[in-house]
């Protein structure tokens, strides 16, 4: 299989390119698929390559709340955003339909040599958090704020007892991309990141890994397909497509690590080494846990993310169909 996904990943790469429109579907307007530029995410840029009886145009973004903007505001038409910024549209009141995962994983808390913190010491974390405060200096604390990372380790810590808004120092970093500098820099003590970026911090010997913070009502979950209801009005063949293109893209992640760590390299310019392992923590899963998105949104108002239960919002703007028809699996199968 491998042999064949040099021309999916080049086919890929240029239909992305600004104005590009395949010439078998030329007559049709293309689905505009947006992404964040993170390990789990980018793999969505292949999804042109892997479209039947649509064409779609995919564009990265730098974060995830940048690609759910765009679909707000109607200069998308599908997005890859997370099952966080899923709950606080719905909090908002936005437009927004969940029809698909993608890749779950992806997160990574990271801490300053200057901690000596061993992997998973959270007694040791612990101390080191109140004897900062108790001199007046909280730890720095760095995310990118409202990313799947950011809400994973503020669960993570309340789990074990330390309030992400009153023990640390909370700094927000938009772009994932800068994390490194920051830590470099001396300017935080730790940080939740996203792959690559996480990956390209432990290797430079910035920082060491603390914890992957997966033990929280979040666990793993982090990726989303989502569309409006007017696009599924509109043109419900083109988001099938695009669902359809997301199905056989997981299968092919599964199948070969290899177009995976190709389409990282060629998005970040970072090495395939670093896409290599950032790819380690991250599973391609294209079910909707409905579940668990109700544990996150009970974990979200908990957490002061959202100011309402949205609860019956969650359920009520999950639409199985799609990947039912594409599975042809029963919703239950399916994350239900």
């Amino acid at each position: 299989m491998r042999r064949h996904l040099g021309p999916l990943l080049a086919a890929a790469l240029w239909s992305v390119s600004p104005g590009f429109l395949a010439p078998a579907a030329a007559q049709d307007a293309p689905v505009k698929v947006g992404y964040a530029k993170c390990a789990h995410c980018l793999p969505v840029a292949l999804l042109p390559g892997l479209a039947k009886g649509a064409t779609i145009d995919a564009t990265g973004f730098n974060s995830g709340n940048d690609v759910l903007t765009a679909l707000i505001a109607k200069s998308l038409d599908v997005a890859q955003v997370t099952y966080l910024h899923y709950v606080t549209a719905l909090d908002k009141g936005f437009d927004i339909v969940a029809v698909a995962g993608e890749v779950n994983g992806g997160s990574e808390c990271l801490s300053a040599k200057a901690l000596n913190l061993k992997a998973d010491d959270w007694a040791g974390f612990k101390a080191a958090v109140e004897k900062a405060k108790a001199a007046g200096t909280p730890l720095k604390v760095a995310a990118s704020r409202g990313n799947a990372q950011d809400i994973h380790m503020r669960g993570a810590f309340l789990k074990q007892g330390i309030n992400p808004n009153k023990d640390v120092q909370f700094v927000n970093i938009p772009n994932p991309s800068d994390h490194l500098a920051a830590m470099q820099r001396g300017e935080i003590d730790m940080v939740c990141s996203v792959e690559p970026f996480a990956s390209q911090i432990r290797m430079a010997g910035a920082a060491e890994r603390f914890v992957l913070p997966y033990d929280q009502a979040a666990g793993n979950l982090t990726n989303l397909i989502v569309t409006r209801s007017d696009v599924i009005a509109k043109n419900r063949a083109g988001v099938q497509a695009v669902v359809d293109a997301d199905v056989a893209l997981v299968e092919t992640l599964k199948a070969d690590k290899g177009v995976w760590v190709d389409v990282i390299n060629q998005k970040t310019g970072l090495s395939k080494e670093v896409a290599a392992a950032a790819i380690q923590n991250a599973e391609p899963d294209y079910r909707m846990h409905r579940g668990k998105t109700l544990a996150i949104a009970a974990m979200m108002r908990d957490l002061k993310y959202i100011s309402r239960d949205v609860s019956a919002d969650v359920e009520k703007h999950m639409d199985f169909s799609f990947l039912e028809a594409a599975t042809k699996k029963t919703r239950d199968g399916l994350g239900y």
